[in-house]
């Protein structure tokens, strides 16, 4: 891949980086629930989990997904029972957004990394979406796999820096939870909102 290609690519995949998401829905959820600091964990497990999927477009998981009906609305409603179940539990924890100092730090990172690598893969349309934006670089008189890897490691460092930068908006937005009808409302707007896109993706097509 020539080193312009590559500076096009990095461009081109900012948008559906910086595009809402359930990825992104839930830095900030967890940044205001633990703090910034629990975000890096779950930012982690979805970096690895759009590496993993950046590699299965190589290998044609994408193409799969495009032709089986049933191995999309599997995926499709393993994702989506998962973001409703999130929003779920976010609902009915009510201590999800205590401002407490003594609750900051309380979580468990394997248990954060891997809600954000499930988040990643399980998530349909993050498949195709590598599927339009990779294959397109590729240059195919030079070895595939190496190409695929750096773009895929490169997507994903992005949407990991994005999600840090979301984790730190996220604390400072945490501080402004000062009274308890306010962290109910900011509580249950995250648990609607994974809940909502669960629906969405019920109803995505391929």
């Amino acid at each position: 891949m020539a080193f312009e290609h590559y500076l096009i690519f990095l461009t081109v995949s900012l948008l559906p980086a910086l595009s809402p998401g359930p990825g992104m829905l839930l830095a900030l959820s967890n940044s205001l629930r633990y703090g910034p600091k629990a975000t890096l964990y779950s930012a982690i497990g979805n970096s690895l989990g759009l590496l993993l999927l950046g590699f299965a477009v190589a290998f044609g998981l994408a193409a799969i997904l495009a032709i089986s009906a049933l191995a999309f609305t599997i995926l499709k409603v393993l994702g989506a029972a998962y973001l409703v179940y999130l929003g779920v539990k976010l609902w009915r924890d009510g201590k999800s957004l205590s401002l407490a100092d003594t609750d900051q730090g309380r979580f468990n990172p394997h248990w954060l990394l891997q809600q954000g690598f499930l988040v990643s893969i399980t998530n349909p349309k993050a498949i195709i979406l590598l599927a339009a934006l990779i294959p397109p670089f590729v240059d195919h008189t030079q070895a595939i796999l190496p190409q695929v890897t750096v773009m895929s490691v490169s997507y994903a460092i992005t949407c990991f820096i994005i999600h840090l930068l979301l984790a730190q908006a996220g604390g400072r937005i945490r501080v402004l939870l000062s009274s308890a009808w306010r962290r109910k409302a900011v509580q249950r707007g995250l648990g609607s909102m994974f809940i909502g896109f669960g629906l969405a993706l019920t109803a995505a097509n391929r």
